[in-house]
């Protein structure tokens, strides 16, 4: 079954076409990575899938439910997490409190709640949860600016876990890290695989290639091959391309 179905998705701005007609099928528990180059689309087809951007045409489907056009807060709902480029934490709070702080039963509360949820056991064992599952414990009550870079992307990564997702959305997880985080990172991920759909956006292809079950390349706004790393490895387009250089 497929988790993600994007069939015929289309998006102009203005005069200018960034996707067209794009099909993608992502299965449930599938690691599905895409790549190309700056300005192919990849970041607009994220935004579609998590409602930031509506298609001009096409459809995206989550489970088999028709998602096109949602709000991303609806669509978050229904079970897509996703982690930005840019990260986007709150500084001076604890790690602890940035994961309370994605949990759906702790935003259903309001923040004038602060003080009396963050106190609430169910709140903080969900958030430990979370933090372990990414190698944090032990850094539950280190403001997140005090964290390392690589830390942070593990943090974020945390926040978006704690919203129990089905589906995890990694926009650029390698970028700013060094080999020793990168390493971490395809150790957190390789955990993670298979618990969860995840769809990853990656320039680094040794982090793809080692982990993806399924890759599409997007270039020009369109998907213009896919497959397994290693029917990747033998595409001729792929292989007369930049991208090749690491295939």
């Amino acid at each position: 079954m497929s988790m993600i179905e994007a069939s015929g998705v289309h998006v102009r701005f203005g005069d200018r076409v960034v996707l067209e007609s794009v099909d993608l099928a992502v299965g449930e528990g599938e690691f599905h990575g895409v790549m190309g180059p700056n300005g192919a689309g990849k970041t607009t087809f994220f935004n579609v899938l998590t409602g930031r951007v509506k298609p001009s045409r096409g459809s995206i489907r989550l489970g088999g439910e028709d998602v096109t056009g949602l709000s991303p807060h609806r669509i978050a709902a229904k079970g897509v997490a996703r982690s930005f480029q840019i990260m986007t934490l709150f500084d001076d709070y604890s790690a602890r409190d940035n994961v309370m702080m994605g949990l759906p039963a702790f935003r259903a509360r309001g923040f004038d709640g602060w003080q009396a949820a963050a106190a609430d056991r169910r709140f903080t064992d969900k958030a430990s949860e979370a933090l372990a599952a990414v190698g944090l414990a032990e850094k539950a009550d280190v403001r997140a600016r005090d964290l390392s870079y690589g830390d942070r992307r593990a943090l974020e990564i945390a926040v978006a876990l704690a919203q129990e997702p089905r589906v995890l959305c990694l926009d650029e997880p390698t970028s700013g890290l060094g080999s020793d985080g990168i390493q971490r990172l395809t150790a957190l991920v390789g955990r993670l695989k298979g618990q969860l759909t995840i769809v990853a956006i990656e320039h680094d292809m040794a982090f793809l290639f080692s982990l993806a079950d399924r890759i599409s390349v997007v270039h020009w706004g369109q998907v213009v091959a896919r497959g397994t790393p290693h029917e990747l490895q033998q595409n001729e387009w792929v292989r007369r391309s930049n991208l090749g250089r690491f295939a």
